[in-house]
């Protein structure tokens, strides 16, 4: 008698250690540090592998800034005797393509292949809760031990009058335009908007900026955003704070108008909306699986645990408090948290770090920790430390003078924060993200041995400030007398 087989159309259910949803940077940390502690691990993604990170956000416009770098760099070699600080011969086809082949590049090590290849298991589609402990994706089941949502962010998109009458570009499209905008229009002085209308400007673009507050980089101290806005205004980026949009109207041969709350327009050839960015939360079933959240994002505790006890969050889908901004630093560390947590049940708490925070300007701007506003809200008493860019050497010799450190202590010497606008700024933070990690005073990065001549010396002048009061001591000026007399 022939046997018969009745086909199944149950899902298939995988039950791994951790299931993460999401394949940006800190999803893609959190697959890669479990599997190599042997975890099972499956890792749902319903877009391209490496997020925004990797695809819109940091790899191409550091691409970016890095080609009008080169362009900005072949107009100012004049002055150390070099070339004939003609303009470049911008070829924005080439340039495209620079950015295309640097995100190529790197593409590979978040790559499917690549996560298989370490054990995890990579399912290409949309993931949903459908209670508390399950999720589907693919036409299969995963019941994990422990969830991690990691669904990342997209361009917060105003809903200003007339915007959807126009083109328009945000930071997930911008990287597409090939050509060289005559005029592009940038909606939001934040940190994207301004380092890619510096970019543009450098490449031979006419920009404007509107931003509707008082002032760019609203974000970070005013002292050290005026660095940043004076270096942007002189290099010909047209700045307009205080600039509230009343609507947008479109114009013929593709052109708009944005027209301002007051009556005057500027009217423009390319759009880029910058207006900062928001979690996606949508479609992930965060009501079934008993997940709180609200406008923000996700909401977690210090743990990085939702509502869920079994559900972690972490990254640009975060929300409320447990928000460490949208940077990939904060979320790879925050990755880290999580399997401390998720395998080993190691107490954390995520808001004992530092987090650091750079805007790729030039000159950059740096900072970490409390800013001068926030540290007197907060302490009876502070000193404020700094140090210019034109008292270094190395600046100096490079023609890099712009900018200056800006450090909060305390009475005592406790670094409370830090902010540099200067060149390379983002690499010169680190000994005071160091410092804060530790609790270390300031008079220990006073004391290092820093090599000359370097940028670096700028941290250890800004140090060497909170000494010099000590210096007027009269016991102290009465025991070096006393040592000159004794010879």
């Amino acid at each position: 008698m022939k046997k018969t087989y009745k086909l199944s159309r149950e899902p298939e259910v995988l039950r791994p250690d951790l299931c993460i949803i999401g394949a940006g940077s800190a999803g893609l940390s959190v697959a890669a540090i479990a599997a190599s502690f042997g975890a099972s691990v499956v890792l749902v993604e319903k877009s391209r592998m490496g997020g925004e990170c990797l695809n819109v956000g940091c790899v191409p416009s550091k691409a970016l800034i890095a080609a009008a770098q080169q362009a900005h760099a072949f107009r100012h070699a004049e002055r150390f005797g070099i070339g004939s600080g003609d303009d470049p011969a911008v070829d924005f086809a080439k340039v495209h393509r620079h950015v295309k082949d640097v995100i190529a590049a790197i593409a590979p090590m978040d790559s499917v292949e690549r996560y298989t290849a370490m054990g995890v298991q990579v399912i290409q589609a949309e993931a949903s809760f459908t209670d508390g402990r399950t999720v589907t994706a693919g036409g299969k089941t995963i019941q994990a031990r422990r969830f991690v949502i990691a669904s990342g962010s997209r361009p917060a998109v105003p809903p200003i009058p007339g915007l959807d009458r126009v083109s328009y570009f945000t930071n997930d499209t911008i990287f597409d335009l090939a050509e060289k905008p005559e005029h592009l229009v940038v909606i939001g002085g934040g940190a994207i908007g301004v380092e890619l209308a510096q970019a543009y400007r450098r490449l031979g673009a006419r920009v404007t900026v509107l931003e509707a507050g008082e002032r760019i980089l609203s974000r970070e101290d005013p002292e050290m955003a005026a660095v940043v806005e004076r270096a942007l205004r002189r290099e010909g980026v047209a700045l307009r704070v205080g600039s509230a949009i009343a609507r947008i109207e479109p114009r013929p041969d593709s052109r708009f108008a944005v027209v301002i709350e007051e009556g005057e327009s500027v009217e423009g050839s390319h759009l880029l909306v910058a207006t900062g960015r928001q979690a996606v939360t949508e479609g992930l079933g965060l009501e079934a699986a008993g997940v709180g959240s609200d406008p923000t994002g996700i909401l977690v505790g210090r743990d990085l645990k939702t509502s869920n006890a079994r559900i972690y969050a972490i990254g640009d889908c975060v929300g409320g408090d447990g928000a460490m901004g949208r940077f990939t630093h904060a979320a790879n560390h925050q990755a880290g948290l999580v399997i401390r947590n998720a395998l080993f049940r190691l107490p954390i708490r995520w808001s004992r770090a530092p987090i650091p925070r750079v805007t790729y300007t030039d000159p950059e701007l740096a900072a970490v920790g409390l800013t001068e506003e926030e540290a007197k809200a907060a302490h009876k008493a502070i000193r404020i430390l700094r140090w210019s860019f034109a008292d270094n050497d190395r600046a100096r010799a490079e023609g890099a003078t712009e900018g200056h450190v800006k450090a909060v202590v305390t009475p005592r010497g406790r670094i409370l924060g830090c902010a540099i606008a200067g060149r390379h700024a983002g690499e010169l933070i680190m000994p005071w993200v160091m410092a804060l990690s530790k609790g270390s005073k300031v008079s220990e990065l006073a004391g290092l041995v820093y090599p000359y001549p370097t940028l670096s010396e700028v941290t250890k002048g800004a140090a060497v400030e909170f000494l010099k009061p000590s210096t007027q001591n009269p016991w102290l000026r009465r025991l070096i007398g006393l040592v000159r007399r004794l010879g």
